[in-house]
């Protein structure tokens, strides 16, 4: 069902009269609207989804002639911002992608959900720790231990010391760390200036922290973290920071994956590590083909710069429909599915995307390299690097380039243990 409402969602066709109304009923299957039992006719909701697209690159059009070097966004994002030219990131997508390991983990997947795959399943969830715990235990513990944004701050220097940080050093990070309540998910901003505190923005319903949002918070926290360090210990100000925001999504997913641990939980399982590597992949997986829907529309919309945003609509949905059946019908089996085009930040945060998958592949090789070191040292060793070119950095941090192999050979490995 969520599905069949993700699709509408894509294709703009929901009923505008049941948008933020409970008097009638709605079939997001048939698209069907139902009042006192019988079919009603309605006008689907206008294609706003799109209008905002195209409005963010019309804005970003219009600055195209004061960057001679760099005359389009896409070269922008990633020549200027990531410092990766576009092609090596999608090369990078495409191997991994299209790697045999992918098809061993569909099967293994399949294997385990005991029944054939939906399209849907780009987001199976199975390999993390928390699959096997009951979400609404989670949230009873974590709604006790913060309902309010005060108790997440209070408690922020005890969760850095469980990850190793010496008590005077926790203190230290966390007093230039602020919560604030978010109206939305969550969001981390970081301080432009010493002096300046970090923003943990974080969702608190009236019950407390439910374990989403503590989920979350423990994610944009490792953002904080990495705007801290890399600011106030850096020690030449013009170097603070991090090569591109894959970076700091890299630590963010690091805290963002100890979330159990910092609320005492334990994971026993003896595979716990090779289920890890199997859900890394398969996180790249959803998440780089996404992010080439997103790259190839912004090259689209260059082509079609006075598109309007019915026509942008149906760009999205065809080339959502031609990544999936290159990439994900083969896996699938089934063809033409739009889900690529589901995320939000497409519409609102212009080629943002590609930094997931890149940040992903960073947090991987981090995390092989550091294990059985002191993470909290050797996250501030990594993260007062500076903000040098993302190899120079990488090399610095784990004496490798970025790469999708050390993330192959360890669902290789991962296979041969748990895919029996």
């Amino acid at each position: 069902m969520v599905y069949s409402v993700m699709k509408r969602i894509i294709d703009q066709s929901i009923p505008e009269m049941v948008i933020n109304s409970t008097e009638c009923q709605w079939n997001p299957a048939d698209n069907k609207v139902l009042k006192d039992g019988k079919d009603v006719t309605f006008t689907p909701e206008p294609n706003r989804r799109y209008e905002v697209l195209l409005n963010n690159f019309k804005a970003i059009h219009a600055t195209d002639a004061y960057y001679p070097a760099l005359p389009t966004y896409n070269q922008r994002a990633f020549e200027l911002n990531m410092e990766i030219p576009e092609a090596d990131v999608e090369k990078l997508f495409v191997s991994l992608i299209t790697s045999p390991e992918i098809k061993q983990v569909a099967e293994l997947i399949q294997k385990r959900l005991g029944r054939n795959l939906e399209p849907f399943d780009i987001w199976y969830d199975g390999f993390k720790a928390r699959s096997g715990l009951n979400e609404d235990d989670l949230t009873t513990k974590t709604q006790g231990l913060y309902p309010t944004p005060a108790a997440f701050q209070a408690d922020m220097p005890n969760m850095l010391r469980k990850l190793g940080w010496s008590a005077e050093r926790a203190s230290y990070i966390a007093s230039k760390i602020q919560v604030d309540p978010a109206r939305g998910s969550g969001h981390a901003a970081g301080a432009a200036m010493k002096g300046d505190k970090a923003r943990l923005r974080t969702r608190i319903a009236d019950k407390g922290m439910n374990y989403k949002g503590y989920n979350i918070a423990v994610h944009e926290f490792g953002h904080n973290v990495e705007q801290t360090v890399d600011l106030y210990d850096i020690d030449y100000y013009m170097l603070q920071g991090v090569p591109n925001t894959s970076f700091t999504e890299a630590l963010a997913f690091l805290f963002q994956k100890r979330d159990l641990f910092l609320l005492g939980i334990k994971d026993n399982n003896p595979d716990k590590e090779h289920l890890a590597s199997l859900d890394a992949l398969w996180s790249c997986y959803e998440i780089m083909g996404v992010s080439l829907v997103d790259m190839q529309v912004w090259r689209w919309l260059y082509t079609n710069p006075d598109a309007t945003p019915a026509q942008l609509k149906e760009a999205v949905i065809s080339i959502s429909k031609e990544v999936w059946n290159k990439y994900y019908a083969p896996v699938f089996g089934s063809k033409d599915e739009p889900i690529l085009a589901i995320y939000s930040h497409m519409i609102d945060n212009p080629l943002y995307l590609p930094n997931y998958p890149v940040g992903h592949l960073i947090d991987f090789q981090i995390d092989g390299f550091i294990k059985g070191k002191n993470f909290a040292s050797e996250v501030d060793r990594i993260y007062t690097l500076g903000r040098l070119t993302p190899q120079a950095w990488m090399q610095g941090a784990v004496g490798n380039p970025i790469a999708i192999e050390p993330m192959l050979k360890a669902a290789d490995e991962a296979l041969k243990a748990v895919g029996k």
